[in-house]
């Protein structure tokens, strides 16, 4: 480890030290956190070079599970290997963990949270803007003025606008096309074709205590939430949806839109919301079990292949391959703004604050996203009664 240390410009302590900040300060859900991992560590800290983290943003799209934590974890690999994703993605997920646990202790103590519609009235706003930022930063950085990957950017917004989702094989078709455009493989020209198979394997959670026949039903289901749902941050939700509320019955319908509420009020992964409603189905430890089912698949998933992906990554057709990927990912994830505003922008004071967001964060470049969030919320509490009566 510590001749690893000597060759890298941090230190995994400090590594952990940034996820902690991120999971406890980061607002705007996967776009804006993959957004800020791109500033602070490829851009500023230069901890990171920008090839790897196109290797890192294209391994977290193929694989199933939330986007902003995959990336974390392999970013943690990337000089300190499992021990450093694992580290990277516990302090990532850690802080807002807790925090959803607390909200669900006093949502279950109190009797609901009517504040948080409020609350969401500002802030769901202003994430648009923040997140409009980010979106627009990763463009200019990744796809610069490369007329080939501008098509497959422009071609993979307009289909998660159209379908609201993100198909795994349009973005490995993207990867392909770049690849066999670019740096064809030798055997299209001699006719032998290899394949690449990836096994995933699922994982059962460890239970502990309390009701352990409930707890494996939840570890059971949110593992396969995690397993095999693709997509970025609220791509998780509609199958949620499914088996906790249409299925399992464990939440109803007001129950199950507060827990998405407290995702998009609370910093770090809005896959965090599985601890709220693990929280809600058998308290403390319905909430580790949801948490863990839900984020160790993903884990194992950006482990697995990150080797690979390190040892081949500078071949030609492998550069290509990731540049397709990373071009369709980008602009799934610029789609996806525009989804996430049809649901946030409601009414004139939420498209404001969604523009007076975006020119604050245009113009002051320091602005932490943070004193926006709680302007946006206190904004919120004024407004949203005098505009939902």
């Amino acid at each position: 480890m510590n001749a690893i240390a000597e060759k890298v410009p941090y230190t995994l302590w400090q590594m952990a030290l940034y996820m902690l900040r991120l999971g406890s300060l980061g607002f705007g859900g996967p776009v804006a956190l993959v957004g800020y991992m791109h500033r602070d560590l490829v851009e500023e800290r230069k901890w990171i070079s920008d090839a790897d983290y196109k290797e890192g943003l294209a391994l977290a799209q193929l694989a199933p599970g939330p986007l902003a934590a995959q990336l974390g974890i392999y970013l943690g690999y990337v000089h300190y290997r499992i021990w450093g994703a694992t580290v990277a993605g516990i302090a990532f997920v850690l802080p807002s963990f807790l925090m959803v646990v607390m909200l669900g202790w006093a949502y279950m103590h109190f009797g609901g949270l009517s504040w948080m519609q409020a609350v969401f009235y500002g802030v769901g706003a202003a994430v648009i803007g923040i997140i409009v930022m980010s979106a627009k930063k990763l463009t200019q950085k990744s796809i610069g003025k490369d007329k080939l990957l501008w098509a497959i950017y422009l071609l993979q917004v307009a289909i998660t606008v159209i379908t609201e989702s993100e198909e795994v094989w349009v973005f490995i078709g993207a990867g392909l096309l770049v690849w066999f455009l670019r740096a064809p493989p030798k055997w299209l020209k001699k006719g032998n074709v290899n394949s690449l198979a990836l096994a995933q394997l699922p994982l059962a959670s460890v239970l502990t205590t309390l009701d352990v026949p409930l707890l494996v039903q939840i570890g059971l289901f949110f593992a396969k939430a995690g397993t095999f749902v693709f997509g970025s941050g609220l791509a998780i939700v509609p199958f949620l949806y499914g088996g906790i509320v249409t299925e399992h019955h464990w939440l109803n319908d007001k129950q199950f839109v507060d827990a998405v509420a407290v995702a998009m009020i609370t910093p770090g992964p809005v896959v965090i919301t599985v601890g709220f409603i693990g929280y809600l189905v058998a308290g403390l430890s319905g909430a580790t079990v949801a948490a863990l089912a839900t984020f160790i698949p993903c884990y194992l998933f950006t482990i697995l292949p990150a080797p690979y992906f390190k040892k081949y990554g500078k071949l030609p057709g492998v550069i290509a391959f990731v540049d397709g990927i990373t071009a369709a990912a980008i602009g799934a994830i610029t789609g996806s703004v525009i989804v996430i505003a049809k649901r946030s922008i409601i009414d004139i004071p939420t498209a404001l604050i969604a523009l007076i967001t975006i020119a604050l964060l245009w113009r002051f470049k320091k602005l932490q996203e943070p004193v926006i969030i709680v302007a946006a919320a206190l904004t919120g509490l004024v407004l949203y009664p005098l505009f939902k009566l």
